[in-house]
């Protein structure tokens, strides 16, 4: 395996939304996305007749709920609501959240507003990315990043992946509790990865098919689309890439990687980002299976881990659990940690699917003091 290079960045300079100034208004809520465009979302119900569900074979089809994020023409309007309270309370009972009340995440304030008329422009000229959430965690846990993307411009859509979810809720009334969970070998993960990458190729034949003319969807360019997802969502990532020639590039955040890159290699371009006490090379456990991948990757690629991150903190669980009281014991806070988050995650897809240059991804930040680990444009750098 390639030697591989560390650098240390001094404080990254990010903009971060304004504090909330203090009220008496205590409920929790998204930041506000960095972009220009105001953000709409709608869910859509999609049903994969063709193959059963995988952890229900009883069930004939594989239902999943999306939601689709866009730039949207005007910040007027309701704003989504961001778990119902049945998955409210099945996020909080499974995380063992005694403290906070059962229906808290239903209340929490988002920036997304339903069914908002898209940005008027040319039809199918913006980039899709696909994001895909970590094990027994909902698709509304990555809606700081998607409304984030969206304000920017881009399409994002984002997966349940049914039965892997504490509580998946339909629009029939019906929730799907997670059947999946327990205890797991590494078949487990991988038949879980790529079971993921099939129902995003089956995502993907939806919005670029039957539903292209829909409101969101049809701002879409089927040429530019690119993937990531947190914990097991982005391990899923990388065997989506594999799986569907229509991803250009992936992004794993804080994902150990069960199924093992091919060895033939893959040149689409990939960046692992991750907390540093589990993903900094040499120290075992999750981090080796970034090391097996690493001499694989034989495209663009960057490994990049933060200090002081843990594994929520790249979700809005960071962001809440401080506004509900929660401590998680990450160094870095909920804010700080969704910024360097969306900054990043950001910037991978703006290289990769708009081909604007990006420093950020170059190496350490502009002031750190080692000029000769910036020349050498390291694969992967600790963040601070």
């Amino acid at each position: 395996m390639r030697a591989l290079t560390f650098a240390v960045a001094t404080a990254l300079v990010l903009t971060t939304s304004p504090a909330v100034p203090a009220s008496a208004d205590t409920t929790p809520r998204l930041p506000a996305p960095t972009g220009r465009h105001p953000v709409g979302t709608t869910s859509l119900y999609l049903e994969d007749t063709s193959r059963p569900d995988p952890w229900v074979p009883s069930v004939a089809a594989r239902e999943l709920m999306v939601s689709l994020f866009y730039p949207a023409a005007s910040a007027r309007g309701p704003k989504k609501q961001y778990m119902t309270p049945v998955e409210s309370s099945a996020v909080l009972e499974e995380a063992g959240l005694t403290t906070v009340p059962p229906d808290a995440l239903a209340a929490v304030r988002t920036n997304a507003v339903v069914d908002a008329r898209p940005l008027p422009g040319r039809k199918h000229s913006r980039p899709l990315v696909v994001l895909s959430p970590g094990f027994k965690r909902p698709r509304a846990t990555l809606s700081t990043l998607a409304e984030d993307l969206a304000s920017h411009g881009y399409v994002v859509v984002v997966v349940d992946h049914t039965y892997e979810n504490v509580a998946t809720t339909f629009p029939d009334g019906r929730v799907a509790p997670c059947a999946a969970c327990g205890n797991h070998d590494p078949e487990f993960w991988s038949a879980l990865e790529r079971g993921r990458a099939t129902d995003v190729s089956f995502v993907l034949d939806q919005l670029t098919g039957p539903l292209r003319h829909r409101p969101g969807a049809d701002l879409v360019d089927p040429s530019r689309i690119a993937m990531g997802g947190h914990s097991v969502g982005g391990a899923s990532s990388l065997a989506a890439l594999r799986a569907d020639p229509r991803i250009l590039a992936a992004i794993d955040v804080d994902g150990s990687i069960s199924t093992p890159v091919p060895e033939t290699g893959m040149s689409r371009p990939v960046m692992l980002l991750g907390r540093r006490s589990a993903y900094a090379p040499g120290t075992g456990g999750s981090a080796k299976s970034w090391e097996d991948a690493w001499p694989l990757l034989t495209g663009w690629r960057r490994w990049l881990v933060v200090d002081g991150m843990v594994h929520p903190s790249f979700t809005d669980l960071g962001v809440l659990a401080g506004q509900l009281g929660v401590d998680l014991g990450a160094a870095v806070g909920g804010e700080r940690g969704a910024a360097i988050t969306r900054a990043h995650v950001r910037a991978f897809f703006d290289l990769h699917l708009r081909g604007v240059p990006q420093p950020l991804l170059d190496g350490p930040s502009p002031d750190s003091t080692s000029s000769s680990a910036t020349r050498r444009r390291p694969p992967w750098v600790m963040l601070r």
